[in-house]
């Protein structure tokens, strides 16, 4: 592959309504989109899905837009690439910045796929087989907002539930679920929001039978969730702690967790989370993909990612219209019975709507060669 150009488009969405963590409330979406474009004119596609602050990690999208810019363009430039996985060679010598790197490396994958004229999820090894998906809730200020959110996502065929948690909003509230939800196949996320001096307390949500409580200790930790693991019968699952293999191995020999969250933006790209899919097969560890609030575009890698083999648990892959009015790409994601469909064109098998996202762009930069 030649690459002649590389365009990055920031642009904002709103979200259809407010989404609240345990850090605070957010309701629209910076982002970056990657475009890559090769000596045929045939452009591939990918997603930086850092945030416009720096509350999910350090990276933000002024700081992965000067990145991509200063270190990772210009190498990607000087010369032609015979497979996505020299990309972590080329760039071995900037550290960290992981969203960043995945971002461009999405997009060189969507053109390799392109190229060879084969879904992106054929080619990473994937099935064709309809997803099941699961959904994400945030905070909300009383318990029949939950209740009316999760009645219509069941209705929708959502087979997974996640609510987001936090000290003063956790145990009564995931008891409140339970109750009215016996079967539901439900998780909470915590988001680091506790320390180990809370362990007594998270034990109260034994009980309920959830699939996971997704990162309840800090961000940068994997020895407290080994003891923590230790102390609960709800599988702990590791997701802002995993951003390498290594840290996969890691957490495996010490107990840490029981499942592992993917996302292709934690981790740095397609090349890494391959690493990490094969070592979690190879552990029987079960794998799952989460989301970032992406557009069309990265949700439609995030499908191809929740494809493969070993990830066994609903991902955060919701359709277009749980988050946006209207999606950057063509078709936009639906939800059919429950499940979604995998696109069956090339690469990431959907279009984008180059004239609507146009309209939604704050900023453009293209690096020619």
């Amino acid at each position: 592959m030649n690459i002649r150009s590389v365009i990055l488009h920031r642009i904002k969405m709103s979200l259809i309504a407010p989404f609240a963590t345990s850090y605070g409330a957010y309701t629209d979406r910076e982002t970056i989109i990657v475009q890559v474009v090769d000596e045929q004119g045939l452009s591939g596609w990918g997603e930086c899905v850092a945030f416009a602050t720096p509350w999910y990690t350090e990276e933000t999208v002024q700081g992965a837009w000067s990145m991509m810019e200063q270190f990772l363009i210009p190498p990607l430039l000087e010369q032609p690439i015979a497979h996505p996985e020299e990309l972590t060679e080329l760039w071995q010598g900037i550290r960290r910045n992981k969203m960043a790197k995945a971002g461009l490396e999405m997009a060189i994958w969507d053109l390799y796929s392109k190229r060879l004229n084969k879904p992106l999820y054929e080619v990473m090894g994937g099935n064709s087989q309809p997803l099941n998906v699961g959904v994400a809730i945030g905070l909300q200020h009383n318990i029949a907002r939950y209740y009316e959110l999760i009645d219509g996502y069941i209705e929708q065929g959502y087979e997974r539930v996640k609510v987001k948690i936090k000290p003063g909003n956790d145990v009564e509230l995931i008891a409140a679920i339970r109750k009215r939800y016996p079967h539901l196949a439900l998780m909470a996320d915590a988001n680091s929001a506790y320390s180990l001096s809370d362990i007594a307390h998270l034990q109260q949500l034994d009980p309920y039978g959830l699939l996971m409580i997704e990162q309840p200790l800090a961000v940068d930790d994997i020895i407290d969730h080994a003891r923590l693991q230790g102390e609960l019968t709800t599988p702990i699952c590791l997701d802002e702690s995993i951003i390498s293999y290594d840290d996969v191995r890691h957490a495996l020999q010490l107990g840490s967790c029981r499942i592992i969250n993917v996302k292709l933006g934690r981790v740095g790209g397609w090349n890494e989370a391959l690493r990490i899919h094969q070592l979690c097969l190879e552990n029987n560890i079960p794998l799952w993909c989460g989301g970032m609030l992406e557009t069309g575009i990265g949700r439609a890698h995030n499908l191809a990612l929740a494809s493969l083999p070993g990830f066994t648990l609903p991902g955060d892959i919701s359709a277009s219209n749980r988050y946006w009015e209207r999606d950057i790409i063509l078709p936009e994601v639906v939800i059919d019975e429950g499940k979604v469909h995998l696109p069956q064109g090339a690469g990431i098998g959907f279009e984008v709507d180059l004239d609507y996202m146009e309209s939604l762009t704050l900023q453009k930069l293209e690096v020619r060669k």
